[in-house]
């Protein structure tokens, strides 16, 4: 077939037949770009011409001002920034910003130097002579090699300066560009047109130039913009190694043929075959077959799982032994690993409160610094010596440049970013930067029992007759009902009856009360199961027969569920559900960061308290119903407590949004993970603790970042205005406040990405 080739829109890559990923479907043939994949292109095999059908549309947003977002790549007109893919690519592109800023560093340091040179060779003892012998000709090369690097390197700092004036929007390039212009512009019109000055400006007839000021300036700024860029592109880091956890393309089985395809073009529905060794490309179902799959990016234990018919498959885990086939339940955005990017994602674009600080004080900061470069020009053309006029302009560029706020509003953004990228990849998933500032300042944990503490899988460990019902006549009762609920109890009970060949039969007139049991009808009989208390409410008679038992059981920590049959007590279940290995080590890590904790569940007091004495907990609360939980939140904090609650099911999710910090489990509900700020994606209560030592570097962090930014600039500003002249004689030139501004910079990128390596 001969197909014409096309164009990315995004990023220029030609997609043909020979370097793309192709995929052929009734009839069509698919093409997608190898860098972006983000546009898919289409070709009926009787026409040969590629048709750009895009995916998604693509949003550039700024990193530090989350609000502009646009269609289009540009500048932001609030700080100047170059505007940034909301979405993270698999393969780490070339970012055209930083290869500009780039090729202007080079080419602007390459003319830079010899002015630098010619400019200071007075104070070289060995070019000395050189320097008086050239004359007015070392004048005329610096003029000339100088205003490429102002007219041409800095021209996006212009660009940029120049949209701040007229959107009002002042910022760090607005200082640039004015303290290099009036550099340059003092130094040429005294070049151009000596004249124009008196002689008290120029005592030795000559007036002063600062072509190497305006040059270096430009030629530090461009280092300063590109290991910032640099910096900024390591921060998607995290992602892209999310995003390589899933294979690009899928083994689709239709009429008995296979053929891959690029994961992009999985419907739901649709067959897989996924070989050993191969990962899982999207959420789905096990249809045949039976497997080990390694399902550490998920659960963090590194022991693979036995798979076998009905079992979920998540996507991008690893296949480690047999063949199996699986129908594609979630593809796309909606699978467990594409909703893990999308939160890492948009968590590193989210504002903390802290923010809210630098962005106050830098909305006065760039008219105030305005304000003072004009009050030093003016009191230096007052006071200062001869002669005065060159002394006024050089103090006053020196004090544009050493206050660009560029470290000021860099200062969070890239801790936050940094912060809950190094979260991501221990498989702590922070919803936005507000939960995480919060998580830092909480001082009790409130945990429920099952699936938080527990393992969440319980199983049905004893069952006890009373009244003359049999083992099995007992559990085809209760499952019979329980089979209707959602409860992990209820699921126990299920389980266990078909464990034991236990024909379950429908039911009607099902009804639940969270937090209390369930009813129904089977065959005409009223069955009710569920707590002590509401049996009790409804007036279950022979209740007594069993609470001894009962009683027993609970005391070693299982749950206790009681049956009845057409008003008359039958007996109890026992479900066990095991304590996570890993719980008691969480509990011990949280008391050692100074936290109280909390247990709030649903069973029965006996339990709970079995549970949180072999735990150590600070407080339990049984037989809690949901909307008591949420209330009890509420009261901890009209107490003043700042709390954190961790839950997995969807009883959990009012008390989630209730507390300061919801922490949800991984492997619980849909329900309490959009209702949390944090989901732990490893179901490990260890990550709570994780979790509040990451929270507590990034806000040390944060604070160190705006510490250094504030202070640079308070001690920066009167020395670059000549406050220490009246002293000892000294001036800050504008080269050396280029050059602090510019390590500033980098100096608040750096201690941010120092969590990149954060012992967690």
């Amino acid at each position: 077939m001969n197909i014409k080739t096309a164009k990315d829109p995004i990023c220029g890559m030609t997609v043909d037949e020979t370097t793309s990923l192709h995929a052929e479907r009734d009839g069509q043939a698919f093409y997608f770009c190898s860098e972006h994949c983000r546009e898919i292109f289409l070709a009926a095999p009787q026409v040969a011409k590629l048709e750009a059908k895009p995916l998604g549309k693509v949003i550039y947003t700024c990193p530090m001002h989350l609000e502009v977002r646009q269609d289009h790549p540009g500048n932001c007109p609030k700080c100047g920034m170059a505007l940034e893919l909301e979405t993270v690519s698999v393969v780490e592109t070339e970012n055209p910003e930083l290869a500009d800023m780039t090729r202007r560093f080079w080419i602007g340091g390459a003319l830079a130097l010899p002015v630098f040179l010619l400019a200071m060779a007075h104070l070289i003892p060995s070019l000395h002579h050189a320097h008086w012998a050239m004359g007015d000709a070392s004048r005329w090369i610096q003029f000339a090699l100088a205003t490429p690097v102002v007219l041409w390197a800095a021209w996006p700092f212009f660009n940029r300066g120049w949209n701040s004036i007229v959107t009002r929007q002042l910022n760090m390039f607005t200082l640039i560009s004015i303290g290099v212009g009036t550099a340059y512009l003092f130094s040429a019109i005294a070049m151009i047109f000596p004249g124009a000055f008196s002689s008290s400006f120029a005592p030795d007839g000559k007036v002063g130039i600062y072509f190497e000021a305006a040059a270096v300036i430009v030629v530090l700024v461009l280092l300063g913009q590109v290991l910032e860029l640099r910096a900024r592109s390591k921060t998607g880091s995290a992602l892209r190694a999310l995003l390589n956890l899933a294979p690009k393309t899928a083994r689709v089985v239709q009429a008995g043929e296979e053929r891959d395809v690029p994961l992009e073009s999985v419907e739901v529905g649709e067959k897989l075959r996924v070989r050993p060794g191969e990962k899982i490309p999207v959420d789905g179902i096990l249809l045949d077959g039976k497997t080990s799959v390694d399902e550490s990016m998920i659960s963090g234990e590194p022991i693979p799982v036995e798979k076998i018919a009905g079992d979920k498959m998540t996507g991008g885990t690893l296949n480690t032994t047999g063949s199996f086939m699986m129908q594609a339940e979630h593809v796309g955005s909606e699978t467990v690993l594409a909703r893990i990017v999308k939160m890492v994602a948009d968590a590193q674009r989210s504002r903390a409160p802290i923010q809210a600080l630098a962005d106050k004080v830098a909305g006065y900061f760039v008219p105030t610094v305005l304000a003072v470069a004009v009050l030093t020009f003016i009191v230096w053309i007052w006071l200062g010596p001869q002669p005065r006029f060159a002394h006024a302009i050089v103090n006053a560029v020196a004090v544009l440049i050493i206050a660009c706020p560029c470290a000021l509003g860099l200062a969070t953004p890239m801790s936050v970013m940094v912060g809950i990228g190094r979260g991501a990849q221990a498989g702590i998933l922070i919803r936005n930067a507000e939960a995480i500032e919060i998580l830092e300042r909480v001082t009790t944990v409130v945990v429920d029992k099952t699936g938080t503490l527990t393992e969440g899988k319980p199983r049905l460990a004893q069952i006890v007759p009373v009244n003359g019902v049999t083992e099995d006549e007992l559990l085809l009762a209760a499952a019979s009902v329980e089979q209707n609920s959602e409860h992990p109890l209820a699921a126990a009970i299920v389980h266990g009856a078909k464990e034991r060949n236990v024909k379950l039969q429908p039911a009607t007139d099902f009804n639940s009360m969270t937090g209390g049991g369930v009813v129904g009808k089977i065959g005409g009989r009223e069955i009710v199961v569920g707590q002590l208390k509401f049996l009790q409410a409804r007036g279950i008679l022979d209740l007594e027969n069993v609470e001894t038992k009962a009683t027993t059981l609970q005391a070693e920590g299982q749950s206790v569920m009681f049956v009845a049959i057409n008003g008359k007590a039958v007996g109890i279940l026992a479900v066990s559900d095991p304590i996570k290995t890993s719980t008691p080590e969480a509990i011990a890590q949280l008391h050692k960061l100074g936290l109280k904790i909390i247990m709030l569940t649903g069973d029965n007091e006996r339990t709970a308290n079995a549970v949180a004495k072999k735990l150590g907990l600070d407080q339990v609360e049984a037989g809690v119903a949901p909307q008591e939980k949420h209330e009890r939140i509420q009261q901890l904090r009209q107490q003043g407590q700042i709390v954190a609650m961790a839950g997995d099911g969807i009883n959990d999710a009012p008390a989630l949004a209730a507390a300061h910090v919801g922490i949800a489990m991984g492997t619980g509900t849909d329900v309490a993970m959009e209702s949390a700020g944090i989901t732990l994606v490893k179901s490990d209560l260890r990550g709570i603790a994780q979790a509040i030592v990451l929270s507590r570097a990034m806000m040390r962090n944060i604070r160190q970042n705006l510490f250094f930014a504030f202070a640079y600039n308070a001690l920066g500003i009167p020395i670059a205005a000549g406050l220490l002249y009246p002293f000892f004689g000294l001036l800050l030139s504008p080269v050396i406040a280029g050059a602090a501004m510019s390590l500033s910079s980098v100096s608040v990128i750096t201690n941010a990405l120092r969590l990149r390596n954060a012992k967690l």
